[in-house]
C-alpha cells in the first residue's frame, strides 16, 4: 500500500513541527555526496546581494556598540530609547519598519523572551500581540502570571518573512537582552522557543527536551541569576494544539515555583 500524500496545510504544520522540535538536517534512504555540488545560481545571486547588508552582524564593533549602549542605560525606558537608535543589527535594514522592544510591568517578577517581533508587532511596536501573544496572555491569566511579567524578544526588528532570528542577529542584540535581565532582576525567566532558549542558555539541544526543565541563566558581569525555563512558543500551540498540555504545565510550575519562593 502507497502512502497517502500531505496535503499543503499538512505538510506545512508537519515541517513547522520539525523545525520547533530542533530538527535542522533531512536525511535520504541513500547517501549522497553533496560537498561537490555547486549551488544554484539563484543562491549565488541571493548571497552576494545580501553579503553587505549581513556583514554587520559578525563586526565585533557592532556588538562593542550594542554593549556601550546597552550599559549606558539606567533604566528599562532607556534601555527601550537605546535599541530604537541602535543601527548595528542588519535585521534593522531588510524592511522592519521599527523597533519592538517590551510590554509588560516594569517591575515584573518574571522576564519572558520570545524570539522576535512578527508583522503585527513590527507595525504596532510592541511584542506578542498577534494571535500567539494572545494565546499567551490567556495562559498566562489562567495560570494567575497576568501583570506579573515583562516581555521581550531575543532580536528587537522582524526578520524578512517573520523566519526564525540567525544565532548572529541574536548575538548583536544579545548585549541589550542582557541588560534588561540585569535592570529588572526578575526571580524567574520564562524562554519561549526554542530560537530563544538555545540563544540565551547557548544550548543546542531541540525545544521538546528543553522544555519543562528549570536551567540557570547567570550574567558574567553584574552577579546577575535567575531560574530559567524553557517552553513551548505560543505560535506552535497554534499550530499543534495537542501541544498546549505540554506549555500548560511548564506556566503551572512557573508560578509553583513563584509561590514558593515568595
Amino acid at each position: 500500500m502507497s502512502p497517502q500524500p500531505l496535503d499543503s496545510a499538512s505538510a506545512e504544520s508537519l515541517l513547522a513541527f520539525w523545525r520547533d522540535a530542533g530538527v535542522d538536517a533531512c536525511f535520504e534512504d541513500a547517501p549522497v555526496d553533496r560537498t561537490h555540488v555547486a549551488p544554484p545560481p539563484a543562491v549565488k545571486a541571493v548571497a552576494k546581494a545580501t553579503a553587505s547588508v549581513t556583514a554587520p552582524v559578525h563586526s565585533g564593533d557592532a556588538v562593542a556598540e550594542a554593549r556601550r549602549l546597552a550599559a549606558g542605560a539606567d533604566t528599562l525606558e532607556a534601555l527601550g530609547q537605546a535599541i530604537a537608535a541602535f543601527e548595528g543589527c542588519p535585521l534593522r535594514g531588510m524592511g522592519a519598519r521599527q523597533a519592538v522592544f517590551s510590554r509588560g510591568n516594569p517591575e515584573a517578577e518574571v522576564l519572558i523572551i520570545g524570539e522576535g517581533p512578527g508583522a503585527e508587532e513590527d507595525e504596532r511596536g510592541q511584542p506578542f500581540i498577534g494571535k500567539a501573544g494572545k494565546l499567551l496572555d490567556r495562559m498566562l491569566a489562567e495560570a494567575g502570571l497576568e501583570g506579573r511579567v515583562f516581555i521581550t524578544n531575543t532580536v528587537f526588528w522582524r526578520p524578512p518573512g517573520n523566519r526564525t532570528p540567525t544565532p548572529a542577529e541574536q548575538a548583536v542584540c544579545a548585549p541589550f537582552v542582557e541588560r534588561a535581565f540585569a535592570l529588572l532582576k526578575p526571580k524567574a525567566v520564562l524562554l519561549v522557543g526554542a530560537a530563544a532558549s538555545k540563544s540565551v542558555l547557548g544550548a543546542e539541544e531541540g525545544i521538546m527536551r528543553l522544555r519543562g526543565n528549570w536551567k540557570e541563566w547567570r550574567l558574567a558581569e553584574g552577579a546577575v541569576s535567575a531560574p530559567a525555563l524553557p517552553t513551548l512558543h505560543p505560535a506552535f500551540l497554534l499550530r499543534q494544539p495537542l501541544a498546549k498540555r505540554q506549555a500548560w504545565a511548564d506556566l503551572l510550575l512557573l508560578a509553583a515555583r513563584l509561590e514558593a519562593h515568595g
